[in-house]
């Protein structure tokens, strides 16, 4: 466990908007439509919004037509962590930032090629550190 992961809510209430935190922390998620990020086409890496870490690159970002920023895959292998989620009524996989845990969005398989995976992600859960 990263230290990151240690940190106590009010540590992370004190760091966050309101939307942040529930997002991140509490696994909330954003509209569809309404993210910073759902149209964003600038290049870049798509950090963790709580610890910094990269997640995503702009490269690997695609217009999914969900109302969430999609990717079809993480920036590299040990920087997502998978979690089956069957909360809602439905079976999904929550994705989480490796490093400090933080609540991402959901994994499924009707991305494109070459992984045929959509990583659907909260803007909220990111921020964009444009080339």
């Amino acid at each position: 466990m990263s230290n990151d992961q240690k940190k106590n809510e009010e540590y992370w209430r004190q760091r966050l908007t309101d939307e942040e935190f529930n997002i991140c922390r509490k696994k909330g998620t954003e509209l569809a439509f309404s993210g910073e990020y759902c149209h964003e086409k600038a290049a870049g890496t798509y950090l963790c919004r709580c610890c910094g870490e990269p997640m995503f690159h702009s490269m690997n970002k695609y217009d999914s037509g969900s109302g969430w920023a999609s990717f079809y895959q993480p920036v590299n292998s040990g920087a997502v962590t998978e979690y089956s989620d069957a909360s809602h009524g439905m079976d999904r996989t929550e994705t989480t930032c490796a490093n400090c845990g933080s609540h991402l969005g959901h994994v499924f398989k009707d991305g494109p090629k070459p992984t045929g995976l959509r990583y659907c992600t909260n803007s909220a859960s990111l921020r964009l550190k444009k080339e």
